[in-house]
């Protein structure tokens, strides 16, 4: 596995599980893996499925669970019950906490092995029956080689492994929604007690809690923007200006931590095997941080990556034939409801009155019909989505 992620890290636990020999590549060191922010909203079907695989202990003990969010729009709150409609809910867990116990799990207590600091990652043969990857050793500074029996590619948007891929055997999809966020980590307690999606003329913005003392706030921005042009003041003064609302508790303000501008672009890349590579995460379909999918697409390809390489052991190579179309499923369904979600969020802010207009009309609906309701509850969590 190249990647020491949630896909990565799962993928390694489920073959330690079964006994099977793998190694874990990871360019960083463990304290910057176990440390870095990433998404904090796990849908109920990814908690089970790492609950089945012994994964979700500390989780399950730590995590909160979310009800409910809301919707700010025209100077209004519009509360909205989903796990009324579905009977799911949503976990919030950070995911550093979550990879922090996979790595844990992998590399202390199932006895994965795992290279942390490695540089110049190379791929080899992945069209043979014995591809081989090979990296620089931090310590000694020499190049090594490990052979093995498959390749998974879970190092992200920007890792080696998809760059391997040889060009025309496969597609890459691509879209670019024309707008930034500005992504921020705020030391200071939830200003409500769910997500809160504010729809405002000057543009979108998010408010999602990461802990009882952090909060994760998204602010949409120009792509490309700098941070530093968005000071302390001027953060806060956007903040209460897009989530005000009638009724609304004031936001509790605080340092803030992280302050990062995320160009809002998605890809998708088709097959997601090669030979003996197979591409989880990231790696192989990037979603804009829009509907919080990315995190679980990643564990969705783990588990069917991980239990296919299983079931190969045995002689069943059924899962891995079918991972790819398995694994798109999923990931074309997410695209599509980041999308549709996409101009729900963005359309006030656009300057066009029309789909200004349209996206009000979404937004009212979701409230004035339980048809759209429902549907959308479901899609929000990932209920009954197909693959």
């Amino acid at each position: 596995m190249v990647g020491a992620g949630p896909a990565g890290l799962t993928v390694g636990n489920i073959l330690r599980a079964a006994g099977a020999d793998c190694l874990v590549l990871e360019t960083e060191t463990r304290e910057c893996v176990e440390h870095r922010p990433r998404a904090g909203v796990v849908e109920e079907w990814a908690v089970r499925g790492l609950e089945r695989r012994g994964l979700a202990r500390t989780l399950l003990e730590r995590a909160q669970t979310h009800t409910e969010c809301e919707f700010r729009f025209a100077g209004e709150r519009y509360r909205f019950a989903y796990t009324g409609l579905t009977g799911h809910h949503h976990f919030i867990y950070p995911q550093q906490f979550l990879v922090t116990d996979l790595l844990r799990e992998y590399a202390d207590v199932r006895g994965g092995e795992i290279r942390f600091g490695v540089r110049d990652v190379r791929l080899h043969g992945l069209d043979s029956g014995r591809p081989s990857v090979s990296y620089v050793c931090p310590e000694s500074g020499e190049r090594r080689v490990v052979t093995a029996d498959f390749v998974a590619g879970c190092d992200g948007a920007r890792g080696v492994t998809r760059a391997s891929l040889p060009p025309g055997r496969v597609r890459l999809a691509r879209h670019d929604y024309g707008v930034g966020w500005l992504a921020l980590l705020a030391e200071a307690p939830p200003s409500a007690d769910c997500v809160v999606f504010g729809m405002h003329p000057r543009g979108f913005a998010g408010h999602m809690a990461r802990s009882p003392e952090v909060t994760r706030y998204y602010l949409q921005c120009p792509p490309g923007d700098d941070p530093a042009n968005w000071p302390h003041t001027r953060v806060w003064a956007e903040l209460r200006e897009r989530l005000g609302a009638a009724g609304a508790p004031p936001l509790t303000e605080g340092r803030l931590i992280e302050k990062r501008v995320l160009d809002m672009h998605s890809y998708v890349v088709e097959p997601m095997a090669f030979g003996r590579l197979f591409l989880a995460g990231d790696a192989a379909h990037l979603t804009a941080p829009i509907a919080a999918k990315g995190l679980n697409l990643a564990l969705h390809d783990a588990f069917l990556l991980g239990d296919g390489l299983v079931a190969f052991l045995t002689g069943d190579d059924s899962g891995l034939s079918g991972y790819s179309a398995a694994c798109l499923r999923r990931a074309w369904d997410y695209q599509e409801f980041s999308q549709w979600l996409a101009e729900v969020y963005h359309g006030t802010a656009s300057g066009d009155a029309y789909r200004a207009g349209a996206s009000l009309a979404r937004l009212r609906r979701l409230f004035d019909s339980p048809v759209a309701a429902a549907e959308f509850a479901e899609r929000y969590l990932g209920v009954r989505t197909t693959g």
